[in-house]
């Protein structure tokens, strides 16, 4: 089953729990949240405190924590503790991949590996064993609202003819149109921003990447 998790990053951050309520109202099945640290991507967003902050005020609301950062290994208890449900890092950082992956697991959480454009996908191999999920990102990490990579789907079809069962997801750019391509290519985790998150009708735009399934 494809799912769709909205990526806080696009969200008002004055109307944080309005926009929550929002999305989750029309359909979604999590959410989707960026920690970035101003050194490994050059931008700056939440920390375990947003998380905490979701979890007391939606309880039952699952929720996707991307590590954008140089040092993930030093924040996997506080975002476990906050309330994540999977915590996602990156293959291009120098610290012990295995070692925080399996340290994810140990705190409950489902473990991820990203990896930027730039990345060749055969980065994460060794480490498939240790992933729930895995996240190719179409657009350069940092930012929202960018351009949707098509050349990264190759990266989705690699994963799956290389048996991996795991949940793959697409992250960047992002909308009704470009998810078909993802979705054919392997994808059943679709992250969602601007696309989803300020949409006028977002159980339309929902509806319409369920729809892909079907098609699939």
């Amino acid at each position: 089953m494809i799912k769709i998790l909205p990526s806080i990053l696009a969200a008002d951050s004055l109307r944080m729990g309005e926009e929550i309520a929002r999305v989750m109202e029309a359909g979604a099945d999590g959410l989707h949240v960026d920690i970035m640290d101003a050194h490994f991507v050059p931008n700056l967003s939440f920390s375990p405190a947003l998380v905490k902050a979701i979890r007391k005020g939606f309880p039952a609301v699952y929720q996707d924590v991307h590590l954008m950062m140089d040092n993930p290994a030093a924040y996997i208890s506080a975002f476990a503790e906050a309330g994540a449900d999977a915590i996602t890092i990156h293959a291009e950082i120098s610290e012990n991949i295995e070692e925080i992956l399996r340290d994810i697991r140990a705190h409950g959480c489902k473990a991820g590996l990203s990896v930027k454009p730039k990345t060749d996908v055969r980065a994460v191999e060794k480490y498939l064993p240790l992933c729930d999920q895995v996240l190719v990102m179409t657009v350069e990490p940092g930012f929202g609202g960018q351009k949707f990579m098509a050349d990264m789907m190759p990266k989705l079809r690699w994963l799956r003819e290389n048996g991996f069962a795991g949940g793959v997801q697409v992250d960047g750019g992002v909308n009704v149109e470009t998810a078909r391509a993802c979705v054919s290519a392997g994808a059943d985790e679709l992250v969602m921003g601007t696309a989803l998150v300020r949409a006028e009708d977002p159980v339309a735009v929902i509806r319409a990447c369920r729809f892909l399934e079907e098609k699939a």
